[in-house]
């Protein structure tokens, strides 16, 4: 079943765990390709120091304050497209970045896969028919971790554990 408006308005504290297990829907020509998420991270408004938002509403970051249920992609290194879920109510800046997903762990590898590019930034994921997101029911249990490759980032931000990863299937 598609994910509706209801599941993104949510914090994307709370969201990043809740999309573990779920399933990544991307058309490709007459083709649809599923795979399921096995981890994310959240970023979570101007405060965390690790966020695009940090600095306030530009160009690149508008999207992220947009209301949930939008993809924000944004090209990491000059080399990687990498693919973020807006959370939470409009104006708030947040947004979970998928990390991994079966048979592809690392977010450059996924959207490689799936062939996503800057071309679906702002992509609607409640109507899109190019990109959405399904559960299927799948149930796991997760474990946290400290976020990837924020160096730039203050200390608490550094070393706050939103980073989540799928564990195993229950």
């Amino acid at each position: 079943m598609r994910l509706t408006e209801d599941f993104y308005i949510k914090h994307a504290t709370e969201l990043a765990p809740l999309l573990l297990g779920k399933l990544i829907c991307r058309q490709i020509e007459n083709k649809i390709i599923k795979c399921r998420i096995t981890e994310t991270e959240c970023y979570f408004g101007e405060a965390d120091t690790a966020c695009h938002a940090h600095k306030g509403k530009t160009e690149r970051t508008k999207i992220m304050y947009e209301s949930g249920g939008k993809a924000y992609v944004y090209l990491c290194y000059g080399i990687h497209s990498l693919f973020n879920v807006v959370t939470g109510n409009k104006g708030f800046p947040e947004a979970v970045l998928i990390r991994g997903v079966e048979r592809f762990n690392g977010p450059g590898k996924l959207t490689k896969h799936l062939q996503i590019d800057r071309s679906l930034n702002g992509e609607n994921l409640i109507t899109s028919d190019r990109i959405w997101i399904e559960d299927d029911g799948f149930k796991l249990r997760y474990r946290t971790d400290k976020r990837v490759g924020i160096d730039y980032a203050t200390e608490k931000y550094r070393n706050i554990m939103w980073r989540f990863i799928l564990e195993e299937k229950i």
